[in-house]
């Protein structure tokens, strides 16, 4: 598949000079013990030091009453910029106010805010466009289930993200599109439940799975910490890694190593450097006064054991 190109707006913010503005910005993470919230955080680090920005990094712990009190502090402290990672999509709005009332510039990365359509001016989003992840995720592992001559029948698990981030319940709904579609209509989803992006609790739903039934033909995950969790199980319960089907998105090294061994069936690439570096790309122009897309969309990628060593670097 040939490789998809980081958009065209976020291309020009990162080719800004590494000297181009000294700010102070603050930054609010979701959670420092998500994976990929982490691969986030060390692609915003690095951009900032490239660019001389001073950068302030909080740890939201998943509480959105943290995450807001963490907004207004860095308000309070006058920061140039502010920088978010959502811990609930919903409550963006008001994180959104706080910022606009003080005329401080915000961006929403990774997960898309509840209102991104109509966000005030000054502030912006910088992600992935989530109906490519779930649907090149789907698409493939109905292809592989084809391959595998279960186009007569298959069941399948879905292990979704946090209900209330967006990229859960659009991953979710873009996968159960491809699977009403004719050519994998064959597929049928027999139950799907949230891990709250977490290995420990995926493997807990895989193993509550398995008790109650026999074990899936294909298992598709919102995240590959979940697809993990879900292989772990999977192979605990002497299931034959060979049988099943097994999905994830986001590619990290711990998906990529699993793909190496045969237990990852497939991935999507989402560029946590891209993401995290376009976030203070676009703080920094804010800051300046330039203007951003209000929507800077870095595009995900389709890994399979064929080209996956082309990505082991690369978050």
């Amino acid at each position: 598949m040939k490789k998809l190109l980081i958009s065209t707006a976020l291309a020009a913010l990162m080719s800004m000079p590494a000297t181009a503005f000294a700010a102070k910005l603050g930054v609010s993470i979701v959670d420092f013990d998500n994976n990929f919230q982490t691969l986030l955080m060390h692609g915003m680090q690095a951009r900032a030091k490239e660019k001389g920005a001073d950068i302030q990094i909080e740890d939201a712990h998943n509480d959105v009453a943290k995450q807001l009190d963490q907004v207004k502090n860095f308000i309070a402290s006058g920061v140039d910029a502010i920088i978010v990672t959502l811990v609930d999509t919903n409550a963006s709005k008001t994180i959104s106010e706080e910022a606009a009332k003080a005329g401080i510039p915000l961006v929403f990365v990774n997960l898309e805010p509840v209102d991104m359509k109509t966000l005030p001016e000054k502030q912006v989003y910088v992600g992935s466009n989530e109906t490519e992840s779930g649907t090149l995720e789907a698409f493939e592992v109905c292809k592989m289930l084809r391959a595998r001559g279960k186009s007569a029948g298959a069941n399948a698990y879905i292990i979704m993200g946090s209900l209330v981030h967006q990229a859960a319940l659009q991953r979710t709904k873009d996968v159960e599109q491809i699977f009403g579609t004719d050519m994998c209509n064959f597929i049928k989803v027999t139950d799907k439940q949230s891990s709250e992006w977490s290995r420990d609790n995926a493997q807990n739903l895989m193993t509550n799975w398995l008790t109650a039934g026999a074990a899936p033909d294909a298992v598709i995950a919102n995240n590959d910490e979940s697809a993990i969790g879900a292989i772990l199980a999977l192979k605990a319960n002497g299931v034959d890694m060979k049988n099943v089907v097994v999905g994830g998105i986001d590619a990290t090294q711990d998906g990529l190593q699993a793909m190496k061994a045969g237990e990852l069936s497939v991935t999507v690439f989402q560029n946590a450097k891209g993401q995290g570096g376009g976030g203070v790309d676009a703080a920094l122009a804010l800051a300046k006064g330039d203007k951003v897309d209000r929507v800077v969309y870095v595009p995900f990628e389709l890994v399979t054991p064929a080209n996956a060593a082309e990505y082991l670097n690369k978050n």
